[in-house]
């Protein structure tokens, strides 16, 4: 704790002494956003190099004490030698638990726990005045811990967190059910989440596969003090093809946590380390999710692709980077939309139930939805510009009951943006933390991409 009182006072005296007009901003050294922000204004950074590590771990309490920019990686490696984990541990390793906590994060374990942010007990939170507050459900910052999840960093910046913790078993006992029709799949998602149980046994973790309209796949997990033996798909092995040729399957707590690391979920694809020759080559260590961030990163940067694109005379492609929520039994509308008019394969399905309520992010507490989640590149059809697929996509999300993250494009006029995520709600916390307006709002961040 006295290194973080250390690390408070510095980032607390770099904000005080930005210059008038600049917009504070981290400077981490990993991001999972895909917002590629507006070069214009001024921006400054302030380090959040000395924020990043696990103060402490408390088995009693089942708690734990974490700095703003630490990764899960980092907080995973802390807790699962205590036989515990975080309520809820995102897919890839580099998200932060600040990141997860002002944006939104979610898992197999969302149908019983919610998002990352419903287990926190304590924020110390950076506001845009430049004070530092510790906010609770039960203090006077109340209003802002219950604001902080979908601010994205434009009320503030998490410090420091206290947490609650889970208790694991060694492994997870995976079993792929099949189902060639949406509506079936989506009901016994429903029946499972509801239940908390699969074939007469408790459920730990759900969440599915969408390979086409004729096959999907629902995974249920289930902890376990033994296993005949452990898959490893952090080399050879790709996990999301195995969904398709296994029924059963056992993993260690960590592997399973992040499974879907490795390969982005199936998106290494377009870099071609999912061929066998090319993965031979290419060491372990390399085969993460930030590495193809990066990766990305350098090609929105340079236009390599578009380049490519136009000397082949390819359509014009647009980015569809997105996680969208929709209640359960509106799923399988969304699943023909989707495959109608986007028909990127495979997506990503997340049951998810809020466990209270959010003014930012407004789902109906105790209500099932499915998250979605899609990532890639799709042609643009002749005559149409970039966005016209997402905003098919939030169009058709919020006529089905649904709500979209905002951690990549959005394309929201304002008032129908501040109408979706509660502006009545949001601009009275602002006002108060960041009067000044230091700190870019949501709409301008987030949409506007500045």
């Amino acid at each position: 704790m006295t290194a973080h009182r250390r690390a408070v006072d510095q980032i607390r005296e770099s904000i005080s002494t930005l210059p008038e007009g600049a917009s504070p901003r981290l400077a981490k050294p990993t991001t999972n956003l895909f917002r590629f922000r507006d070069s214009g204004r001024a921006a400054a950074k302030l380090s959040a190099r000395d924020l990043d590590k696990v103060i402490q771990v408390d088995p009693e309490t089942r708690t734990a004490e974490v700095q703003g920019m630490t990764t899960y990686e980092r907080l995973v490696d802390a807790t699962l030698p205590s036989g515990l984990m975080p309520y809820v541990v995102p897919q890839l390793k580099t998200i932060t638990l600040g990141g997860a906590v002002t944006g939104l994060g979610i898992e197999s374990s969302s149908f019983r726990h919610g998002l990352p942010h419903e287990s926190v007990e304590e924020m110390e939170i950076l506001t845009g005045d430049g004070r530092v507050v510790v906010a609770r459900a039960d203090n006077e910052h109340a209003d802002l811990f219950r604001a902080f999840p979908n601010s994205y960093g434009t009320l503030g910046y998490a410090l420091r967190l206290r947490i609650k913790l889970l208790p694991v078993q060694p492994y997870v006992r995976l079993t792929h059910v099949p189902f060639s029709d949406a509506d079936k799949c989506m009901l016994a998602m429903q029946e499972i989440c509801d239940s908390g149980r699969y074939d007469g046994e408790p459920v730990d973790f759900v969440d599915g596969t969408y390979f086409h309209p004729g096959e999907m796949y629902l995974t249920v997990g289930q902890f376990a003090d033994r296993a005949p033996y452990a898959s490893d798909y952090t080399g050879m092995r790709v996990y999301y093809q195995s969904i398709r040729t296994r029924t059963r399957d056992w993993l260690t707590v960590r592997d399973y946590l992040w499974r879907w690391d490795t390969d982005w979920f199936w998106c290494s694809r377009a870099f071609g380390v999912q061929q066998p020759l090319v993965r031979s080559l290419i060491p372990r260590r390399w085969l993460r999710s930030d590495v193809y961030r990066r990766l990305v990163g350098l090609n929105q940067k340079y236009g390599v692709t578009a380049r490519i694109d136009r000397w082949r005379d390819n359509p014009v492609h647009e980015s569809v980077i997105q996680d969208v929520e929709v209640p359960v039994e509106r799923g399988a509308d969304f699943l023909d939309f989707f495959q109608d008019k986007v028909g990127m394969t495979p997506v990503w399905m997340c049951p998810l139930k809020a466990t209270g309520e959010w003014p930012l992010y407004p789902l109906e507490p105790g209500k099932l939805y499915v998250n979605f989640g899609f990532w890639g590149m799709v042609a643009l059809p002749r005559g149409q510009f970039d966005g016209y697929h997402n905003r098919l996509i939030e169009r058709n999300v919020h006529d089905l009951g649904g709500h979209k993250s905002l951690y990549s494009t959005s394309f929201y006029p304002r008032d129908e943006f501040w109408r979706l995520y509660n502006g009545d709600a949001y601009w009275p916390v602002k006002q108060a933390y960041d009067p000044q307006g230091r700190l870019l709002d949501l709409y301008e961040k987030c949409v506007r991409g500045r």
